[in-house]
């Protein structure tokens, strides 16, 4: 299985409440889809900027929309006591189930994970 990792640090000029933290979540996804729509021409406006500057405004919204799912992992997990190892595992087993992701040539789980 390929894996991309990348590593966000915990923000520590703010105080996040889970609520403020989804609500920061849901206007940087809105940010992001209007960067894919907007600066594609999906919008019905015109294109203005160039594919590659579109690229890097869309790239940037979608660090911001990580950035705040880690933000809200590092809340989850400190002010809930979430374990977040246990939830990985977990949403690895349901990519597993979906169908999203199989198994290598040996018959074993391709998981990060673990």
């Amino acid at each position: 299985m390929e894996v991309k990792t990348i590593s966000l640090p915990r923000l520590n000029r703010l105080s996040p409440t889970l609520e403020s933290t989804a609500l920061k979540l849901m206007e940087e996804a809105g940010e992001l889809a209007q960067a894919i729509g907007k600066l594609r021409g999906l919008s019905g406006e015109k294109v203005t900027v160039s594919e590659q500057e579109a690229l890097a405004v869309t790239t940037a919204e979608l660090l911001d929309v990580a950035q705040t799912a880690i933000s809200m992992m590092f809340v989850m997990e400190e002010k809930y006591g979430v374990n977040l190892e246990e939830a990985l595992k977990n949403h690895y087993e349901k990519l597993y189930r979906k169908g999203y992701l199989t198994k290598n040539s040996s018959g074993e789980k391709n998981n990060a994970a673990e």
